[in-house]
């Protein structure tokens, strides 16, 4: 009974941890639409500046991440030890993929003068320098928490090794592939309201 209790007690906290999480993302996207309402040209002329194909890479990178994870929990509770192990190291390196993607891309953004302060940048419409001043935060604050994923798998990947985490008691696991997923579902709506922005 106790440990019903305890799982249910970590399973909400985990949830209310995630919507904060939410609130904290959805405030963002509020004032992303405030501004594309008062500025929709120039942040159409901004998003031409961003690269689609890394993007889309980015994207089907964390889609595929997200399977896998789900894939290393299912393998976990049919205790298949070895394979829960090989789909979480295959999910971290999914989103050392993506961080390295969006190095290169934060870095071509830096060699055309567009980042923050800039004097490119500061030349530029309000709207245009509004929209990269968006883009850094968000996309920004995105990385921080793919990082914060891949230490939680990392950190499930070693209890599964140690068999800390197993068939009978997968909490940890389950509660950082919530966390991933949640990662995840961030980068969906990021996507279309920076590359695809018209």
């Amino acid at each position: 009974m106790e440990k019903t209790i305890d799982k249910t007690g970590v399973r909400i906290g985990m949830w209310i941890f995630l919507y904060s999480e939410i609130i904290l993302f959805g405030g963002l996207f509020v004032l992303y639409a405030v501004y594309f309402h008062a500025f929709p040209d120039d942040f159409a002329s901004g998003g031409k500046e961003l690269n689609r194909i890394f993007g889309t890479a980015n994207t089907l990178v964390l889609l595929f991440s997200s399977f896998t994870v789900a894939a290393s929990i299912t393998a976990i509770q049919r205790s298949k030890k070895i394979q829960s192990m090989t789909l979480l190291v295959i999910s971290i390196l999914c989103g050392l993929i993506f961080l390295i993607n969006k190095y290169f891309e934060w870095g071509a953004k830096f060699e055309h003068g567009l980042y923050p302060n800039s004097e490119h940048l500061l030349e530029a419409d309000p709207g245009f320098i509004i929209f990269f001043g968006l883009y850094y935060t968000i996309t920004g604050l995105h990385g921080l928490h793919v990082i914060i994923g891949m230490t939680l798998l990392a950190i499930s990947l070693v209890l599964v090794m140690r068999n800390r985490v197993s068939a009978e008691r997968y909490a940890m696991l389950e509660n950082s592939g919530l966390y991933w997923h949640l990662v995840d579902l961030i980068w969906i709506f990021v996507f279309p309201l920076f590359y695809l922005v018209l």
